[in-house]
């Protein structure tokens, strides 16, 4: 395997990592949510977070890093529509994403509270789970729009 082809196979593990990930911590946040148990949530928000730290922030790295080593090595400035857009919709991402992170470490703690407390969740945790829910559908959405700029590469 030639360098384009190694860097080009890390690069679409990266993307297969933010979508897997993303969509996995959504489900499980969701759904450990919708059971309204402190002790329930607080654990899953736990590993949620963990997730995040190991498998979103690896990709997130690697994905610049190695899509501006495929762009360079095909001969593609980072101002080729496709590749710019892809850049901008990164950005997005992470501007959802970064709060995201934020969110979900706050749901924990709050969640965790209670459950020391022997109380249900308090109105923070609504609001701010509203917000982390808000946050993934454009966080999403750009991810999805990427992976079609990579696979599709239409002039524009």
């Amino acid at each position: 395997m030639d360098l384009y082809g190694l860097v080009k196979a890390v690069h679409i593990v990266g993307a297969a990592v933010l979508l897997g990930t993303g969509a996995g911590i959504a489900f499980f946040m969701l759904m450990a949510h919708r059971t309204r148990q402190p002790v329930l949530i607080a654990h899953t928000a736990g590993i949620v977070v963990l997730a995040d730290f190991v498998f979103t922030t690896s990709a997130v790295i690697a994905q610049p890093v190695t899509g501006a080593v495929l762009a360079h090595l095909a001969g593609l400035p980072l101002s080729t529509g496709w590749v710019a857009t892809s850049l901008a919709l990164y950005v997005v991402t992470g501007l959802c994403w970064l709060p995201v992170v934020w969110i979900q470490m706050r749901l924990r703690r709050l969640a965790q509270a209670a459950v020391e407390a022997g109380q249900p969740l308090p109105l923070a945790y609504d609001r701010l789970f509203r917000i982390w829910f808000l946050l993934g559908f454009p966080a999403f959405a750009a991810v999805l729009g990427i992976v079609w700029l990579m696979v599709v590469k239409p002039a524009f």
